[in-house]
C-alpha cells in the first residue's frame, strides 16, 4: 500500500472511532531538515489548486451550501465582519480535505469546514487541555454535535505541546488564538515544528491573529492578546514552512494596535493579518 493509500485508509477508518478522545502521544513523523525563506505577497485569490474552471465552480458550490447550513443561523450575523467566504477561499479548503482546526471555540469555522469537506473529508478540532476552563462548555456541546449532525468532526483534547492527529492533513487553520500558545508553558518553536509534521507535503497552514505594533514580537500576547506578524513568519519559516501568501481581508488601519483586543473601541474590529504558509512538496 502506498503512503497516499495508507493515509486514505486511515481517514476512512475514523468513521468507526469515537468522535472525541484525550490524546497525549507525541507526533512521531520524520520532518525534513530544510529551511525555506520565500515571500510572495499577493491579493486574495480563488482556489489556485483547482484543475480547471469546473473544479473551481464545484468548490464554490460546496462553499455556498456550507454557508447556507441551517445550523449556522446564529453565526450569519458575523459573516461579513469575519469575511467568511474570502477567508475560506484563501485557506483553499475543498471537498474531501482533512482539516486541523486549533482551538475552535464555539465552532464558527468548524461548522463551515465540516459541511465544506463533506462526507469524504474530516475535521480534527484540537482542544488544548490548558485552555479547558475557557472551552469546557463549547467542547461539551461539540461532543454531542460530532456524534450527530457533524459526524466528520473529531474532538481531540490533548496537552497543547503534544499535538497529535491520526493522519496528516491538507490544511491547518487557526483564527485569533495562535498568540494564546505563547502564554502557555511550552516551546512554541517545537510546536511550530509539530504543525509542519502534521501536514501532508504541499499542505497549507493558515493563521489569523490580532496584529501587534512593529517591533513588539510576542511581547503583547498576554497583555493585549496580540502578536506581531513578523514574529509568526520567522517562527514558521524556521520550522520549514514557506511563506506562501497573505490576505488583507481583515485589515483595519484604524486600529491603534496599542489597546487590548477586548477593548470596546476595537472589539470585533481589530487589525488582523491572515497568513498562508506552505509545507514544501517533497521530491
Amino acid at each position: 500500500m502506498s503512503g497516499s493509500d495508507s493515509r486514505l485508509a486511515g481517514l476512512r477508518g475514523m468513521q468507526n472511532r469515537p468522535r472525541w478522545r484525550t490524546m497525549n502521544p507525541n507526533l512521531n513523523l520524520e520532518r525534513p531538515m530544510r529551511f525555506f525563506v520565500a515571500v510572495i505577497f499577493c491579493a486574495l485569490v480563488p482556489w489556485a489548486a483547482a484543475a480547471d474552471p469546473g473544479d473551481s465552480e464545484k468548490a464554490q458550490d460546496a462553499l455556498t451550501a456550507a454557508v447556507a447550513d441551517p445550523q449556522r443561523a446564529d453565526d450569519r450575523g458575523a459573516d461579513e465582519r469575519r469575511q467568511l467566504e474570502a477567508v475560506v477561499r484563501f485557506a483553499e479548503i475543498k471537498p474531501g480535505n482533512a482539516v486541523i482546526e486549533l482551538s475552535p471555540g464555539g465552532g464558527y469555522w468548524t461548522r463551515v469546514f465540516s459541511r465544506l469537506v463533506g462526507e469524504n473529508g474530516h475535521v480534527y478540532t484540537i482542544w488544548p487541555e490548558e485552555m479547558a476552563k475557557y472551552s469546557a462548555e463549547s467542547m461539551a456541546k461539540w461532543r454531542e454535535l460530532a456524534d450527530s449532525d457533524y459526524s466528520n468532526v473529531e474532538i481531540l483534547a490533548q496537552p497543547a505541546a503534544e499535538l497529535f492527529v491520526p493522519a496528516p492533513a491538507d490544511v491547518i487553520f487557526t483564527s485569533q488564538n495562535y498568540h494564546d500558545y505563547y502564554n502557555l508553558d511550552m516551546d512554541t518553536a517545537a510546536f511550530a515544528a509539530s504543525l509542519f509534521d502534521a501536514l501532508k507535503p504541499g499542505g497549507a497552514l493558515v493563521i489569523i491573529d490580532h496584529a501587534a505594533p512593529e517591533g513588539t514580537g510576542a511581547d503583547a500576547t498576554d497583555t493585549l492578546h496580540r502578536i506581531e506578524g513578523a514574529a509568526v513568519k520567522s517562527e514558521m519559516e524556521a520550522a520549514g514552512f514557506e511563506f506562501d501568501a497573505e490576505s488583507d481581508a481583515l485589515r483595519n488601519a484604524d486600529d491603534p494596535l496599542d489597546v487590548g483586543v477586548f477593548d470596546e473601541s476595537v472589539r470585533g474590529r481589530t487589525d488582523q493579518f491572515i497568513y498562508r504558509f506552505r509545507k514544501p512538496t517533497e521530491g
